[in-house]
């Protein structure tokens, strides 16, 4: 036992340094990789920037900042008449009231699944919301175009239509005639699209209020309604903002849904009801026939909802660090 000990200790201290260096060996391996990976997403981002830029250049030269409030799109005319208005108003609209769809619906199911369901149904419907995020966009594009398209034109338009017909501004706003591809059509389409991202992430959210708060107040004597805006809410704020900032985002983004439904119209009109187009639907659709001075001006198209989408996902980030600042205080 004496001659086994001696031995050990003998060979502890090589032993020891042999692995100390080999964990040494190993961390920085582990730290090279991580850091490249890091880097290789600025890479990457970088990449796409300057290739936007690069192939949007022969339309920024030609027709500077008035791509940007110019209607008509006009490849085939000689020279050719690019212009930006119709597809960002598109994006821009469909996308806000896809918001004020999807926001209430998804807070909606959030907190029902976590303050009223029972324990029965809250796995079916849980599961039912993580299906409509898994469901491709090409397929909400057939459904919208087959089903709901024709639904929404034979019943739905003409009831609103008829309902605000000479009202000052909402008569304007939902005017005839009804139409199977329209804006409203597509911004319901991705309202469908974008729930499971609100719901999904309010639901984790509120999951993490303490019990002892939703306890305390019903203790006092508050209904689940003053329970969820009193105290869900506010706790919860920055998460549900980010879930609702990153469903923006999706919605800004989606291309073939919105491309089956939306009309391709560069037209801008006043009623919601009507053919109209958004910066992907456009690039989509055109894309694949395009040459020259139009091609660059899709490739600008594509620049523009990049430079939107980075605007929309800082403001949500500085908002959220306000938040986060208030909260501190």
């Amino acid at each position: 036992m004496a001659v086994e000990s001696d031995v050990m200790e003998a060979a502890g201290p090589y032993d020891r340094a042999r692995a100390l260096s080999a964990f040494k060996l190993g961390d920085i391996t582990f730290y090279w990789i991580t850091r490249l990976c890091a880097i290789s997403v600025l890479l990457i981002l970088g990449g796409i920037i300057i290739s936007l830029i690069v192939g949007a250049w022969p339309a920024i030269r030609e027709y500077g900042a008035a791509f940007l409030w110019t209607q008509r799109w006009a490849p085939s005319a000689d020279p050719p008449v690019l212009g930006a208005l119709g597809p960002i108003y598109g994006t821009l609209i469909t996308s806000v009231i896809a918001m004020m769809i999807a926001i209430p619906v998804g807070l909606g199911i959030a907190v029902f699944l976590t303050e009223i369901c029972p324990l029965w149904l809250r796995r079916p419907i849980g599961l039912a919301v993580e299906l409509l995020a898994g469901i491709p966009s090409i397929i909400y594009g057939m459904w919208g175009f087959f089903v709901l398209g024709p639904f929404l034109a034979n019943t739905f338009q003409p009831f609103m239509i008829s309902v605000f017909d000479g009202v000052p501004v909402l008569g304007t706003i939902f005017g005839g005639p009804p139409s199977y591809l329209s804006l409203f059509n597509a911004s319901l389409i991705l309202a469908i699209m974008v729930l499971p991202f609100i719901t999904s992430i309010s639901v984790d959210v509120f999951k993490t209020v303490p019990p002892v708060l939703k306890e305390a107040a019903y203790g006092v004597g508050c209904t689940t309604w003053e329970v969820v805006r009193n105290v869900v809410i506010p706790y919860t704020r920055v998460g549900v903002i980010g879930g609702i900032m990153l469903a923006l985002g999706r919605a800004l983004g989606e291309t073939m849904a919105v491309t089956f439904i939306i009309g391709n119209s560069f037209k801008i009109q006043s009623s919601i009801f009507a053919p109209g187009t958004t910066i992907s639907a456009a690039i989509a659709s055109e894309f694949a026939e395009s040459d020259g001075l139009h091609q660059s001006g899709l490739i600008l198209l594509g620049l523009l909802l990049f430079v939107l989408t980075f605007f929309v996902l800082a403001a949500a980030r500085l908002m959220l660090l306000r938040l986060e600042k208030k909260a501190g205080n």
